[in-house]
């Protein structure tokens, strides 16, 4: 690549694609040169906001059409493997929404493209870059915890936004209400404890709304050597508030986030962290919020791409894909699953 900015192609325009073009514009190593649109308000926005970008109303056409090093892919969940897979093969890097797929078979197929291209996948899990979230993993990954032995992750939300069209309340298109928050949360946790191996069980408990989507959700993770990590959400609750606690045999940390919206710029947030017999001790956080992670990541994900590298591959981020379909399969079942070689 060129030292130009690199020219991005922004794959959907809905609320959140509209997230990632302002994002883009703060970047100095960026520039959106083509938008696929797929309505009369979304073209009405790129419009608006991006008045010097090609427009598009068919996603095909704008991979055709050429012209740029990276398609940012912001699409709903269902269409995110067949989007990343057509961009590779347009000979483009692609930095990827989460879910990467809304079955194994999905995930497996996006790494199989991104290994015959040679083209690269970044995932948007960017709770991983935030100085609150991430942190946790520094700290971790220090050891300054000992092993990690407990963790516990809370959402209490309000409804979700219904999407173009409504897609995120189309079991079809939002594939599961896990994939589309829990898995966040998923890949901290196997994030926090990767010292500790893979999982080896999940069960799960829940509660179901009219189109069979799970509003209260909480599974249980279990590792060969005892240590365990609790995740719930509640979907029906208030305002945004995310809660996370985790203990290893010679400390503990305690960090919360709440705000009147998952989008707001003035939430509340703290971290404590406590090590051995010493007094728990608060952390400072200059900012929090995945309106600042979204475009920290981003950045970071573009940096990789011209060094020839990606700051989460597929391969990585299918890690929290395998365990929210063991989630909805014990939750399905009523029964513990085994975390052994899913497929589909």
């Amino acid at each position: 690549m060129s030292t130009e900015p690199l020219r991005v192609a922004l794959a959907g325009f809905g609320a959140w694609g509209q997230m990632h073009a302002r994002a883009l514009q703060t970047i100095a190593d960026a520039a959106v040169v083509s938008v696929y649109c797929h309505g009369d308000a979304s073209e009405k926005a790129a419009v608006e906001l991006l008045p010097n970008a090609r427009r598009f109303r068919n996603y095909e056409q704008m991979l055709g059409a050429g012209g740029f090093d990276v398609v940012d892919v912001t699409v709903p969940n269902h269409v995110h493997s067949r989007f990343a897979i057509a961009a590779l093969d347009a000979g483009a890097h692609v930095f990827l929404e989460k879910p990467l797929g809304l079955t194994l078979a999905e995930c497996d197929e996006v790494v199989s493209a991104s290994r015959r291209t040679g083209k690269l996948i970044s995932l948007n899990h960017e709770l991983r870059v935030s100085r609150q979230w991430g942190l946790v993993r520094e700290i971790a990954a220090k050891r300054e915890l000992g092993r990690i032995r407990y963790q516990h992750f809370s959402l209490f939300r309000h409804r979700f936004r219904q999407g173009s069209g409504g897609w995120r309340y189309d079991k079809e298109k939002v594939g599961s209400w896990v994939l589309e928050e829990l898995v966040h949360f998923f890949d901290l946790i196997l994030w926090y404890a990767a010292e500790n191996g893979k999982p080896i069980a999940v069960r799960a408990f829940g509660n179901s709304n009219k189109d069979g989507l799970t509003d209260n959700f909480s599974t249980i993770l279990e590792w060969e050597d005892g240590s365990l990590a609790l995740l719930t959400q509640c979907l029906t609750g208030f305002e945004h508030h995310t809660l996370l606690e985790v203990a290893g045999d010679n400390g503990s940390v305690r960090t919360w986030w709440s705000g009147a919206l998952d989008r707001t710029l003035h939430p509340e947030f703290s971290l404590k962290v406590q090590l051995g017999e010493h007094a728990p001790q608060s952390i400072t956080i200059p900012k929090s919020g995945e309106v600042f992670e979204l475009e920290e990541n981003l950045r970071q994900a573009l940096i990789g791409f011209r060094e020839g590298r990606s700051i989460l591959p597929p391969e990585e981020a299918r890690k929290a894909i395998e365990i929210c379909v063991a989630a909805e399969e014990a939750h399905r079942t009523g029964r513990q699953v085994t975390l052994t070689a899913l497929s589909t």
